[in-house]
């Protein structure tokens, strides 16, 4: 990194922090505090509920998940559009009806305080976890490619989220995250622009498109009904809704971004814009993916993308075989532009086919050196990380962008991670303060309670930044948080609708369903039963019935002789 690219990211980060903690540092009561005193625009809502769901883990995982497996991942998000729909027409009203300044509030209205108290639990757990991994997921690729020491990183992420988190309250969050969301669309942007600019002069966006549709890159919609398969369009439209529904509909950190909303209108246009801009945000994001891929079929890229796990192979007793494989791949690199620029340059579309199927097979070739490596790594560092999915995208901004292009990407992946992980200390700290403490601490005085917002705000700040050093790398992070969210999420959703709809159930056989159900889940995702998206599905439909049957059990009256 040159000096240039330290100035964009060490000025656009300070700029952030400094004008959310300046504009948002009197708080006048815990609605001020915790719903940004009812005050936030449509357009507003709308960005910041954007900004909570793009984590640094969307720019860093995302590209990546796009160069290895394609499109495929889009159907994760069919079913938001439904949600946004159901979430403004049933959740919406009854919030803001009831003026609560958390979902869980509603839960003690309609069952009692257990039930609230489990659900608020439940979001605690799942969420304060999320946040140690939205800290951690930056923190670990910066780390491995640019050599920064990760304990440190993760404390000054964390620090500088908290400073105007526990400042400026959701209002912070609000104000700060539109910043953010400028500085990530305009740096997504640019890199765009600069990875079709760096294709060979005769290679277009079109062709670029036709290659990464001869590659296998660009199947988006899998019909399929096939459990192996995470990500096809029946999970996304179904799992991906009942997902979306409960994320968006029952987390506190989606619920506290629409509950600042001047109004109804105002909340309800924020999600459906939200609703409207996400699937084709996510399209771009992986397109971008699907871009470097294509560049990478023209220039030379590593045998792994994780620069640490790479070194540590060269200074062991497996240098020769690396350099033996680098070369390999090199050569095969030469072969796989000459037939890339041949399919672009025939027109047949007999001879494409053949060509396409030669590509396909040229590329099979380099994964298995791709595999090879991995096997070095292994045996060079038993404890090195071999998946590289989450290193494409920053390796490809470190070693291809223009200075100070650089650091405006860099501050867009540090930008997201504070973003969201912003919203998630807000609402830990809101769900902590008002559906635990001050519903068992009553009768203080409104700056009481502000104050003590503040101190569980930093005391989840901390505990983030605790997760996320001692956190590790899954198969992929955007995956891991979304598992994460899926063990708890069908549960959850599960026990509103048993609120909203189902008038009969009473609140022992809801807590009781609750726990069982999150204890059955927890076992299907540990025996690997069904791909993670169904968890939501059945989550939901379990706590259903299973409070249904326990109800029907309590009111069965016995036989009279």
């Amino acid at each position: 990194m040159q000096l240039i690219d330290w100035i964009v990211l060490g000025g656009t980060l300070a700029f952030i922090v400094l004008y959310g903690t300046y504009k948002t540092r009197h708080n006048k009561n815990i609605t001020d505090y915790l719903k940004g005193g009812n005050s936030s625009n449509w357009w507003t809502i709308g960005l910041s509920v954007m900004a909570t769901q793009a984590s640094a883990i969307t720019f860093l995982s995302t590209p990546g998940q796009a160069f290895h497996d394609g499109m495929g991942f889009v159907q994760f998000y069919f079913g938001l559009p439904i949600a946004m729909i159901i979430i403004s027409m049933v959740f919406i009203p009854l919030y803001h009806k009831l003026k609560v300044f958390t979902a869980y509030e509603f839960l003690e209205t309609r069952f009692d305080l257990k039930t609230r108290t489990l659900t608020a639990i439940l979001f605690l757990i799942q969420r304060g976890l999320a946040a140690g991994i939205t800290i951690f997921a930056p923190a670990i690729i910066l780390s491995a490619v640019l050599g920064w020491n990760l304990l440190t990183l993760n404390i000054i992420i964390g620090l500088l989220v908290i400073i105007y988190t526990v400042s400026g309250g959701t209002k912070a969050v609000s104000i700060t995250q539109k910043q953010q969301m400028g500085v990530i669309f305009a740096g997504m942007f640019f890199t765009f622009l600069i990875i079709l600019n760096y294709l060979p002069l005769d290679i277009s966006f079109t062709n670029a498109i036709e290659l990464a549709g001869a590659n296998g890159k660009l199947d988006i919609l899998d019909f399929s009904f096939d459990f192996n398969n995470r990500y096809t369009f029946w999970s996304g439209i179904i799992g991906g809704t009942f997902l979306a529904l409960s994320y968006f509909g029952t987390d506190q950190s989606q619920v506290q971004r629409y509950l600042s909303g001047k109004s109804i209108r105002a909340s309800q246009m924020g999600l459906i814009m939200n609703g409207l801009l996400k699937v084709p945000m996510q399209f771009f994001i992986l397109l971008v993916g699907v871009m470097v891929f294509v560049f990478y079929q023209f220039n030379e890229s590593p045998l792994n993308f994780n620069p640490s796990a790479i070194e540590n192979v060269r200074n062991s007793q497996f240098s020769s075989t690396l350099i033996d494989l680098e070369n390999k791949k090199k050569d095969l690199d030469i072969v796989i532009r000459d037939k890339q620029i041949l399919y672009v340059g025939t027109q047949n579309n007999n001879e494409r086919k053949v060509i396409s199927e030669d590509i396909l097979y040229l590329n099979s070739l380099k994964q298995d050196l791709r595999d090879q490596t991995k096997k070095l790594i292994i045996k060079a560092n038993p404890e090195a990380e071999t998946n590289d999915k989450d290193y494409v995208f920053i390796y490809f901004i470190l070693n291809n962008l223009p200075r100070g292009l650089i650091g405006l990407l860099l501050a867009v992946i540090l930008s997201a991670a504070m973003s969201s992980t912003a919203s998630e200390l807000n609402a830990l700290a809101s769900t902590t303060a008002i559906d635990l403490y001050k519903r068992n601490v009553s009768d203080k005085s409104d700056k009481h309670y502000v104050k003590a917002s503040k101190w569980f705000t930093l005391l989840w700040g901390i505990i983030a930044i605790s997760i996320a050093c001692v956190a590790n790398l899954f198969d992929n992070l955007i995956q891991l948080v979304n598992i994460i969210g899926s063990i708890f999420y069908g549960n959850v959703l599960g026990i509103f609708l048993l609120a909203f709809f189902i008038k009969y159930i009473q609140s022992t056989a809801v807590f009781i369903a609750a726990l069982l159900t999150q204890f059955i889940i927890i076992y299907f995702w540990y025996i690997d039963l069904m791909p993670y998206l169904w968890l939501n599905l059945v989550g939901c439909i379990l706590v259903i019935f299973i409070a249904i049957l326990i109800q029907f059990t309590v009111n069965k009256k016995p036989n009279q002789p």
